[in-house]
């Protein structure tokens, strides 16, 4: 999937991502609209489905809030790509089924970049740079909990076809 990239420095929280004045706020579409609103104003109303974050080091650090993913989620936001995550954000973006991946090389790619991004390889193809890079890719376990749109939905399905496979 290729989409194009909004890119974000190092250690960009919570709070940054959504504001907590919105956590009121359920609704994945709802929180879009609210979307870095203090740091890049013009990200709402510009961010186009398929599009994807690149950041720094320690994206999504901050509170454990689960509304930071799930805004980015709402927003139409396919792949975050960072030099490292918060803990609690990767966990909670594998959880609503949005693809978060560290690549060493993600510095290298900048803002408006178009970017192509293989899930299952870890491999981002930079279009406009005519470059190649590679991410840690997720492992299966967790890539299965993204294409089934998140934690809830692949529980649903495990019970639905009475597995009797783990969850852990």
């Amino acid at each position: 999937m290729s989409g194009n990239v909004w890119k974000f420095g190092d250690n960009i929280d919570t709070d940054a991502i959504i504001p907590g004045r919105y956590l009121v706020i359920n609704d994945p579409v709802l929180l879009a609209e609210h979307a870095f609103e203090g740091v890049r104003p013009e990200f709402a109303k510009h961010v186009k489905t398929g599009d994807i974050i690149v950041a720094g080091n320690n994206f999504g650090c901050g509170s454990s809030r689960e509304h930071a993913p799930l805004a980015l989620k709402g927003a139409g936001i396919s792949y975050i790509i960072g030099k490292s995550f918060a803990r609690i954000f990767f966990r909670n973006a594998i959880n609503i089924g949005l693809a978060v991946l560290e690549c060493a090389d993600a510095d290298k790619i900048r803002d408006a970049d178009e970017i192509e991004v293989d899930i299952n390889t870890g491999t981002i193809i930079n279009k406009t740079l005519n470059e190649a890079y590679h991410a840690m890719p997720l492992p299966d376990f967790l890539q299965t909990i993204v294409r089934c749109g998140g934690l809830i939905e692949y529980a649903r399905q495990l019970v639905s076809r009475n597995c009797t496979t783990s969850l852990l």
